[in-house]
């Protein structure tokens, strides 16, 4: 079973649209994909209308996931990404959820962290302006996501010919640490966002630990409800591969993979399909 748990469309902070990644996603023969964005699950209403509008059979929208295997033989789930912080530390930390059956309750935790987000995006497009930036807020904004991100203001600055590209060292100098566009967001607690998952009826993944180097918090995540651990992903080493599947047989947890996608919104060059899930992973969420 080919399985990629960790994809993000022009809903969130991806490149492609949901149409876009189904057909890749088609392309490569995979059997199951989860578009997993980023504090929203506005695209669990779309993902259906979007199917339709492809010629794909949608079928059981009720469990929040469509699955069209008479005509494609692919699965499309409808997951999210909370960004959350463990406040002792201030240590960032992300929470993928699953088989989300309540989604009234998700989308109450995670809409004030996107209206900080896209309140932090107006903030940085004003001081971009005061510094001499040409900027269209009105083009700005887009068709599929009502929330701003800096991948989508860096996207136009390069397409208006205003920097070199996406992520060198222009975007580094203005919006990484000690930049004119560096504002801290305030994130919920990943304790709060695991037991919002659990509340409504979803299985809750701490999503790529090792590029956050957060494995040191998995006990305590366990027994806040934690259901799994994210494997394969493109930031993880070997050593940081060996440490999960630790941590995995000791709290008994399940696995998962996935690539991450971002599109062109992604520095790293690997695609959809290149980070895959293991299949009892995928059958512990499916």
């Amino acid at each position: 079973m080919k399985a990629d748990l960790h994809i993000h469309s022009t809903v969130s902070d991806g490149s492609d649209s949901i149409e876009q990644i189904i057909n890749i996603a088609k392309e490569k023969a995979l059997d199951v994909i989860a578009i997993t964005e980023h504090d929203t699950l506005s695209h669990m209403t779309q993902i259906p209308n979007k199917i339709n509008a492809i010629g794909v059979l949608k079928t059981d929208v009720s469990k929040i996931e469509a699955s069209y295997k008479k005509k494609t033989n692919l699965k499309v789930i409808c997951g999210v990404e909370i960004s959350a912080v463990y406040k002792k530390t201030n240590t960032r930390t992300h929470v993928l959820g699953y088989s989300i059956k309540r989604p009234k309750i998700v989308t109450a935790f995670t809409e004030p962290i996107l209206k900080a987000r896209n309140k932090n995006s107006e903030k940085q497009i004003e001081v971009l302006i005061q510094n001499g930036f040409k900027i269209n807020i009105d083009e700005l904004k887009r068709a599929d996501g009502k929330y701003l991100y800096k991948q989508h203001i860096m996207d136009w600055l390069v397409t208006t010919g205003q920097a070199p590209d996406m992520f060198g060292e222009f975007y580094k100098k203005t919006f990484k640490q000690g930049g004119i566009c560096h504002f801290d967001i305030e994130y919920p607690s990943v304790f709060e966002a695991i037991q919002v998952i659990k509340e409504a009826g979803g299985l809750a993944v701490l999503a790529h630990p090792g590029q956050q180097q957060n494995f040191w918090l998995i006990p305590e995540l366990v027994a806040c409800g934690l259901d799994g651990l994210e494997l394969n992903h493109h930031s993880h080493s070997k050593k940081d591969k060996e440490i999960i599947q630790n941590f995995a047989r000791e709290y008994r947890l399940f696995m998962t993979g996935g690539s991450d996608y971002h599109g062109k919104y992604e520095p790293q060059t690997f695609g959809i399909g290149d980070f895959l899930s293991d299949e009892s992973g995928v059958r512990a969420i499916c």
